[in-house]
């Protein structure tokens, strides 16, 4: 059993229990002990697009990580928590509120390379302990401002509102690179507006290659374990590669990617493929560097 089962996460489920929770449905569905992880943390107040990997697709985890996400995000202005979502106490309040066009002026600001300051409530390690930790104890965490990238950055539905009517929300679709944290883009925005803010609602509608129509229900995860067949929700290994180019071999060079020989001659251009047989397997993720094609990981299907 190999390939991705697409969650569409629920609010209240974190990452590693949502794991768990495939790990369960496919142990009931007799699978036995599988190798899963997922590719890219959610919140557990976020919700959306969760790629979960099974067997040897788990070997990619590390590239969906880096992989861009695409989010959707409603910053309320006024107030500013500890964690900056709906969770955390209030630190700051503001009776400034922004308009839409004030809004949409400042979005370029935030769009293309920037730096931010993560959450203090947030994963990062410092010096070995997880920075959401450290703040929960009491400590008083400071946390370094990093570069990240802002592909694209828009105002998402729109209420009918007037250009001079100050609004006290506004929900946004923001396309980033690995890294990002969405609570310090929005508490950044308000800040840019002159006001404070935090986020009520976020949703994670892709992930890499991965979109919401992939997605599946916990609901639906849970039928798994009660008989329904477990192929009709997952997806092949290959599914998270297809933004790869991919590589056909002959039986022969096949045979020499498999035991992880270094081939020479191969009529393609330098970069990274995902190397397949005759039959259409996946073999392994190859690179191509001056005339010479080098495993990257392999997969033993």
């Amino acid at each position: 059993m190999h390939g991705w089962i697409i969650l569409d996460k629920p609010v209240g489920l974190g990452s590693t229990q949502a794991v768990a929770a495939v790990k369960r449905n496919m142990r009931e569905a007799g699978y036995g002990k599988l190798k899963v992880g997922h590719g890219g943390t959610l919140d557990p107040l976020a919700t959306g697009v969760l790629p979960i990997a099974l067997g040897e697709a788990t070997k990619l985890c590390g590239r969906m990580l880096d992989a861009s996400k695409v989010y959707e995000f409603t910053i309320a202005f006024g107030t500013e928590t500890s964690g900056l979502d709906a969770e955390g106490e209030v630190v700051s309040t503001s009776e400034v509120r922004p308009t839409l066009p004030q809004v949409r002026a400042v979005l370029p600001q935030f769009t293309g390379a920037i730096y931010q300051i993560p959450p203090a409530y947030s994963a990062i390690k410092i010096d070995g302990k997880r920075a959401y930790e450290r703040a929960r104890s009491g400590e008083q965490v400071e946390m370094a401002s990093r570069q990240v990238q802002i592909y694209g950055l828009e105002l998402s539905h729109l209420d009918v509102v007037s250009a001079n009517t100050p609004i006290d929300s506004v929900t946004l679709t923001a396309h980033v690179s690995k890294g990002t944290y969405i609570r310090s883009l929005a508490r950044d925005i308000a800040y840019a507006l002159g006001t404070v803010g935090h986020v009520t609602m976020l949703r994670r509608t892709k992930a890499g290659p991965f979109g919401l129509k992939q997605a599946i229900s916990l609901d639906k995860l849970n039928e798994i374990g009660k008989g329904a067949p477990a192929k009709d929700i997952i997806l092949p290994l290959e599914a998270g590669l297809v933004d790869i180019p991919a590589l056909d071999l002959s039986p022969d060079a096949a045979m020499a990617i498999r035991q992880g020989r270094v081939l020479t001659g191969v009529a393609t251009k330098d970069g990274l493929y995902w190397a397949r047989d005759a039959e259409m397997r996946a073999l392994a993720l190859v690179e191509q560097i001056g005339g010479e094609l080098r495993t990257v990981r392999g997969f033993n299907l």
